[in-house]
Order: C-alpha cells, then structure tokens, then sequence
C-alpha cells in the first residue's frame, strides 16, 4: 500500500499538533479527514494545505468529539469521500488550563472538578479514541492492514498535581492502547503510542504559565515519527511508545525508532500481578 493510497483520520486537527500531524501525513500523498471542533481552525488548516499545494486531499470535518454520535458520523463522512479509512490518529485533547487558565500556579484539586467536568475529559480522552477504533478496526481486520495511533502524554503529567481530569484520562487511553495492541495481534492492524516527550508549544499551555514558548518543545517533532509508524516499514511495530523529542532524524528510520521507542504502559519497568497457576 503506497502512501497515496491510505485514508487517515485525524482528530484535534486543527491544534499545534494535530496540524503538523495532517500536514505530514499530507505531504507524505495521504488522504486525510481532519477532525476539529472549531471551524476556524479547521478553515486555516485548509488554507495552510492550499498554500502547500496539499488541499486536494485534505477534507475537514467538525465535530464534537464529546457528542456519543460524534464517531459514526465522522467515520460516515470520511468514508463517503475516501473509501475505508487505514489510519486513525487519536489526537483530541482537552487542556487542564481549560478549567482553570492559572492552573500552574494554583492547582486544581480533585474535589473541585464538577461531574460534568470529568465528563468531558473521559468523553474526549477515552470515549471517543474508543469509538472511533470500533468503528473502524473491522474493515482494517478484513483487509489485513491498519494503523491505530494514539496520543497520550507523560508519566509525569498522567501523576501531576494539579491534573486530576487530564493526567488521569490520558492514562487510561495509555492503558487501552496496550489492551488494542495485544487484541489486534497478528491481523495486520497495529496500535501504538506517539506523545512530543514533554510541555510542548501548543494552546493547551496558556500564555501565563511561565515557560518560554521558544524553550517548549515545538509540535513539529510530532510529524517524522507518525509517518514511519504509518509506513509499511512499521508493519511489525504494535504496542509501542514513542517519544517524539527523542526521535533523531538524523539516524535511519529503524534506528530513531529504537532510540525514541518503549513499550506501550512503561510495562519494561512494572512490578506485574502474581497469578496463581490455572488448573487443568
């Protein structure tokens, strides 16, 4: 399957990252359905993609992800433009600085999230990622060949003050992953993890949080490491994490793979469960 042949999906389109990941899955002759709940966002991506003479494989769609009927239709639109969809990138997010902008200097605490809060997190950080794979696997199943990328974030932010919405909705998609890669073993699908390695210069850190946006790491990192896990020369790759940061384009591909990748769940460094033996 060449690149100018596969059909992604990508949601949380329009943001600094999701932007770089559709403008590189783009430029690498990929078809793309961007996903994004702003519709001007969703209008620059576009604009970026004429300018870079990429429109005529992009389409836009927005969507609210927390919305339970958001997938199928999503998966309804791009379907009718494109055919059956190879790719799906799991990229949506919603910043803890959503709830409270001073977030850095002066923590959420749990007991002060709402319910409809935490909804909207596990709507958009889990629900969703989840309703869009089952919506899609069983046609990458059939034609032996599929890619299931999904953006969580780092230990240390799934664990931090301050985060009790995101860190822990991020980690239960980190957990899912593992569970769809061991699942779609074998069938030509693979699932994997892609997270920039650290804070990174997106809208999600608001203007007063105190880091230098030049000293964050730029979204654009994201973009080299997606299109290889895409790739044929990814096929064997599942159940892996991989931090962009880390990922030196100076090396061959396999070898920057090597050096940026672990296992999906930090499962390397995990005292596992003690299970008694089965019987029989």
């Amino acid at each position: 399957m060449s690149a100018e042949q596969r059909v992604a999906i990508v949601t949380g389109a329009a943001g600094g990252i999701g932007r770089e990941l559709v403008l590189g899955l783009l430029g690498q002759g990929a078809k793309v359905a961007a996903v994004d709940r702003t519709a001007e966002g969703l209008a620059a991506l576009a604009e970026a993609a004429r300018d870079r003479q990429l429109g005529a494989n992009l389409m836009t769609v927005e969507a609210d992800l927390a919305r339970d009927e958001a997938a199928d239709e999503i998966v309804a639109k791009a379907k009718a433009r494109f055919g059956t969809v190879d790719i799906l990138v799991n990229n949506a997010g919603v910043g803890q600085a959503t709830l409270r902008s001073d977030n850095r200097q002066n923590p959420i605490r749990f007991w002060e999230v709402t319910p409809d809060q935490w909804k909207l997190f596990v709507a958009v950080h889990n629900n969703a990622p989840m309703a869009l794979s089952r919506a899609l696997v069983h046609d990458m199943m059939a034609q032996g060949w599929g890619r299931i990328v999904n953006v969580t974030t780092s230990l240390g932010t799934m664990i931090r003050d301050g985060s009790p919405t995101y860190g822990p909705s991020k980690a239960a998609l980190e957990a899912f992953s593992a569970i769809m890669a061991k699942d779609l073993d074998g069938t030509g699908v693979t699932v994997n993890v892609l997270v920039p390695g650290g804070i990174t210069n997106t809208g999600m850190i608001p203007e007063g949080s105190g880091f230098a946006r030049e000293d964050m790491i730029q979204p654009g990192v994201m973009s080299a490491p997606l299109n290889w896990l895409v790739s044929e020369a990814a096929s064997e790759v599942n159940g892996r994490r991989f931090l962009a940061v880390h990922w030196d384009a100076a090396l061959p591909p396999a070898e920057a793979a090597a050096k940026a990748g672990a296992p999906v769940a930090w499962t390397e460094i995990a005292t596992m469960p003690i299970e008694p033996p089965r019987k029989g």
